[in-house]
């Protein structure tokens, strides 16, 4: 009885084979759930994460708080993660894969849209303020920390007094819809630095590309 009440009780497995805890990293995609946003410019960080899959040839599945779905890189094991949260409970998410996986904080990249940044400016920064955006809010409160990574792409602010909202949740124009793909591609190259390079190097090199 005893042994069947531990195996209940016992931590789930981890999905990372990888042992170094320097070689492991968590890749986050912010955005909503759902087919309505699918499209929309605040769920950028889904788009970036759906890009790098189909590079990458890895698929996500349904699991705790978020679609997840793992891949190597150079002698690197990646973890993608897509809350499954909703934007404004993102931290949960974060902590409980980061906390499961073992991985350190200093390997972890939030993709995150911002609206003060042009269409499709990428801007790499290792700490910072949310910038009133309510998914790395969330996740600054439950880390209790601003010093994490994240990739901010811009999605411009074409939107008038009070039309914030209808504007991140709204699609993308023609004239955004056809650089999406360019700087989708530029997003994954990103990434894959990030985990290769390291985050000093990737600055340098792409950020306002």
């Amino acid at each position: 009885m005893f042994q069947l009440f531990k195996a209940f009780i016992r931590k789930p497995k981890q999905l990372l084979e990888e042992t170094d805890i320097m070689k492991k990293f968590l890749i986050v995609g912010l955005g909503n759930i759902g087919s309505e946003y699918e499209e929309t410019r605040h769920n950028i960080g889904f788009k970036v994460l759906d890009f790098l899959s189909e590079q990458e040839n890895f698929v996500f599945e349904s699991a705790k708080l978020g679609a997840i779905a793992s891949f190597k890189h150079k002698g690197r094991s990646i973890l993608c993660l897509k809350p499954s949260t909703y934007m404004n409970l993102s931290g949960k998410a974060v902590k409980y894969w980061m906390e499961k996986e073992k991985i350190s904080l200093e390997n972890i990249l939030i993709v995150t849209d911002d609206i003060n940044l042009d269409f499709g400016t990428i801007r790499l920064k290792t700490k910072g303020s949310d910038g009133g955006h309510n998914g790395l809010k969330d996740i600054q409160n439950t880390l209790q920390t601003s010093q994490y990574n994240r990739f901010r792409f811009g999605v411009g602010s074409q939107f008038g007094k009070g039309k914030q909202v209808d504007y991140v949740l709204g699609k993308w124009n023609t004239d955004e819809a056809k650089q999406l793909s360019e700087r989708l591609s530029k997003s994954a190259d990103l990434i894959r630095s990030f985990v290769f390079s390291g985050i000093n190097n990737t600055m340098n090199q792409f950020n306002g590309t």
